[in-house]
């Protein structure tokens, strides 16, 4: 990309989307689009095509999505589907059809199998089954990658995937019950610190082993890629199904439990911490395999510890993001 080059960030008042804004503004890109929900509805086709007619951006981050953790993915199974699917596949197609010279699409590492292998690698997509409180977001998420793989073979497009782990970081959704693990624990012991609560209840056992990755840190590999890789075969063959897909992690990893206790000790909270084994652990375990990242010369900058802290700033001093 060039500095001056026509970039739409879509998503960019989400946590991935506003962390891609800060590191293209960083890195001195000075021609970003952006557009609000209220402005375009990327679930509306007729809006999505009007957009792209107009604007024809050379770049497109598509970090937008619907998004939330267990309980709001098991109560909304269809709209997960249907806003996903809807949303990326209007974005994608418009993109193709107005000449984007490369898209770069925001997915999941929850699009990989429930017992896929450890440390997951971008090839066991789609080679057993998925976990299931999370299929409806999983399935629209492989659509859109696969889209894209489509599109980059039957018309030689340069449209390419990045499948990142769990993240958490400036503008994180704290809602107690469509947040994910990371922000509802920050959430949970603040609360509890504050009203000088005994004991916090969590759920599950503490076993499931779980990797966390800073998004600004997300969002330095996105730009590198956009920049740096490419969907296409480079030697005349054809490609591997996910050839156009970068798992995106720090390649370490840490209990359900461990995470508890570093968040309650950042915030100070000294209670009691008891597990609700009646609730749902989730996949058992999701490590990516970031070797392919390596490779490419790219490495995370963030820490756990240093990232919780950093997160924690953002909730106490972002009073929209703590009352969501």
């Amino acid at each position: 990309m060039e500095k001056t080059s026509k970039i739409y960030v879509a998503g960019h008042r989400g946590m991935v989307g506003s962390a891609i804004m800060r590191e293209l503004q960083r890195q001195g890109y000075t021609n970003i689009i952006t557009r609000t929900h209220k402005e375009l509805d990327l679930c509306r086709q007729d809006q999505v095509e009007a957009f792209f007619e107009a604007e024809k951006p050379e770049y497109v981050f598509l970090a937008a999505a619907k998004v939330g953790g267990i309980v709001a993915n098991q109560s909304a199974l269809a709209d997960f589907m249907y806003d996903n699917m809807i949303l990326e596949m209007n974005v994608i197609h418009s993109a193709w059809k107005n000449g984007c010279k490369k898209l770069e699409f925001l997915g999941s590492s929850c699009i990989y199998p429930r017992m896929a292998p450890q440390p997951m690698p971008e090839s066991c997509l789609l080679t057993s089954e998925l976990e299931k409180t999370n299929e409806a977001y999983a399935l629209a998420k492989i659509s859109g990658l696969k889209y894209c793989e489509y599109l980059n073979r039957q018309y030689a497009t340069d449209y390419i995937s990045v499948m990142p782990t769990n993240l958490y970081g400036p503008n994180d959704n704290y809602h107690p019950e469509h947040s994910h693990v990371l922000p509802a624990l920050i959430r949970r012991f603040h609360e509890a610190k504050t009203a000088g609560l005994p004991e916090v209840t969590c759920w599950g056992d503490g076993t499931p082993l779980r990797e966390f990755l800073y998004v600004d840190d997300l969002a330095n590999l996105c730009v590198f890629l956009m920049n740096n890789y490419s969907g296409r075969s480079t030697n005349g063959q054809e490609t591997p199904d996910y050839m156009a897909t970068v798992n995106a992690g720090t390649g370490k990893e840490l209990t359900i439990r461990q995470l508890t206790e570093t968040v309650a000790r950042i915030i100070g909270y000294n209670g009691r911490i008891n597990w609700d084994t009646s609730r749902p652990n989730g996949t058992p375990r999701k490590l990516l395999d970031v070797s392919k990242a390596a490779r490419l010369g790219w490495t995370y900058r963030t820490e756990l510890e240093d990232g919780i802290r950093l997160a924690y700033q953002d909730f106490l001093t972002n009073p929209m993001r703590a009352e969501r």
